[in-house]
């Protein structure tokens, strides 16, 4: 339970860095549809039909597919971010 929470803490400051990367005037040209799959994806119709496995997709890929976009970002995003004061 505990790195459950942990991983929501994570996805809290990737969430941030995300929206201030759609927003930047250099983000990757990736970046909007893989937001938008990863959108699309947490509101699966299978979320729906099997609800276990909507808290799993909810709870644990998403936040690691959030994860993984942060990670891709280039190094100008995330040190734009972290001047801000936004982290």
């Amino acid at each position: 339970m505990i790195r459950l929470l942990r991983l929501w803490r994570l996805v809290a400051v990737d969430g941030r860095l995300l929206w201030f990367a759609l927003r930047h005037p250099r983000r990757p040209i990736w970046l909007w549809p893989a937001v938008v799959v990863v959108g699309l994806y947490a509101l699966d119709p299978v979320n729906f039909a099997l609800p276990i496995v909507g808290v799993i997709d909810d709870l644990v890929l998403i936040p690691l597919l959030v994860h993984l976009m942060v990670k891709l970002l280039p190094t100008e995003i995330k040190m734009g971010f972290a001047l801000r004061g936004q982290h």
